[in-house]
Formats: structure tokens, sequence, C-alpha cells
């Protein structure tokens, strides 16, 4: 078992004596793509890239383990055409993520940073940053997983209305969790803050392009706990 990345002693202790580990940078592809030769499985995060060149150079390989959610840096069918079984831990981080996502949606209406570092410098500018209040504003949730789903209960119970897009979500799941569902445009034109939970693959990435930013009221709130490729980022510079 190759350990590509840090993990916590307890989850290194948790594969318990039947395993032979060893360990590498799998950032550094000089380190990665000698250390994952002769490895039966790798253990790996999101720094490292378990591409085609370094399935091709692990002729023993059978599982790539990713010790989190998010897949988009393991190439699934090269691993496929190799005969590499490829898991993840779709429950691992739900509530954090999501917890994270609200910590960063209520900093933000309040100016929690700013505010911060001005009294650290010796100011009281208590009028400049009162922000606004949540309750009674509308989030929408572009990707209503699990994670998503978790976002929406904790807006709710702030007051907030909640508008989602997930075309994979039916109306009913919608009705359970007390959201509703809505198109990208009317989302992003109607949200006072949005929040972004999908993957990143060829249909998501730079979601949030000029032409969406467009779209969007002025002074909404953008919280992105997904991938930074969702965004293009000189757009929303821009």
């Amino acid at each position: 078992m190759l350990i590509a990345e840090e993990l916590s002693p307890a989850t290194v202790e948790a594969l318990g004596p039947d395993f032979e580990v060893v360990s590498c940078d799998g950032a550094d592809r000089a380190s990665l793509l000698p250390a994952i030769a002769d490895v039966d499985a790798i253990l790996v995060r999101s720094a490292t890239r378990v591409d085609a060149e370094a399935i091709a150079a692990a002729k023993q390989l059978k599982v790539i383990a990713r010790a989190g959610v998010g897949l988009d840096n393991v190439d699934i069918k090269a691993a496929t055409q190799a005969g590499v079984m490829v898991v993840n831990a779709p429950t691992s981080n739900i509530v954090s993520a999501a917890e994270l996502a609200v910590a960063l949606l209520l900093a933000s209406a309040r100016n929690v940073v700013p505010a911060a570092g001005a009294l650290a410098k010796g100011e009281w500018k208590r009028s400049k940053y009162t922000g606004v209040e949540v309750a009674d504003k509308t989030v929408g949730v572009v990707g209503l997983g699990r994670i998503g789903s978790e976002v929406a209960r904790r807006a709710l119970a702030f007051g907030m209305q909640v508008l989602a897009f997930d075309p994979f979500v039916t109306e009913e799941r919608a009705r359970r969790l007390e959201v509703r569902l809505a198109d990208l445009d009317e989302l992003f034109a109607a949200s006072d803050f949005i929040t972004l939970h999908t993957p990143i693959n060829d249909e998501t990435k730079q979601l949030v392009d000029a032409a969406a930013l467009a779209k969007m009221k002025p002074g909404v709130f953008l919280i992105n706990c997904a991938r930074g490729g969702l965004v293009d980022e000189a757009a929303l510079a821009e």
C-alpha cells in the first residue's frame, strides 16, 4: 500500500498489520512514478494526479483509493482499461464541507474578516462592516447532493429561502428538503447568496463564467467549497 499524501495517524493505523505501507510525496512526479511501480494499492487525497502515465507505471496496481470525495485527480477511464478499481469515501466530509460553506456564508454576510482585521489595527468601523442579515434572503444551492442538501437544511434553519439546481434531483426529493428547484438562469438571477456543491467535469467546468456573473444581482455572495475550476476566476475578478 502506497500512501501518497499525509493522512491522520488513525487512518494509517486502521490499515492494520495486513498491509506493508510505504509513503511518498505524490505531488512530486519524480517521487511518485518509481514508488507506484510495484504496489498493489495507492491511497491519495487531492494533490496526487493518478493519471494514465502513473497507472501505466504501476504494473501490479489493483486499487486507487481516494481519501475524500472528488475523483477529478484520477483518470478513471485509464484505470478501468487497466483493470484497476477506483474507490472513494463519499460520506467522509459531508458535515465538515456543509458547515464550512455556511460558516463562509455567514462570515461574508457580516464582514467578519475585514471587521476583525480593522479591529486588530485599532479601528472601530461598526457602520462600515454592519453587513446584512441572512434571514429572509434567498440562497441558491448549485448541486443538491449529500453536501448541498446539508447546506440547504442549515440555511432553512436560518430562515432563508432555498433555490436549488440539480438535474438529478426529483421534485419529490426537493419537496422533502423544503427547497424549490430552479434552472440555473433563475437561480443566478434570484439568489442573494450562491453556494456551489458539484463535482468538476466537462459539463461543470467554469460553470460560473462571465455570462453567469452578468445574470447575478449586484452584491451577490458566491461561496465555493467544491472545486476552484467551477468558477472562471478571470471573469470573477473582472
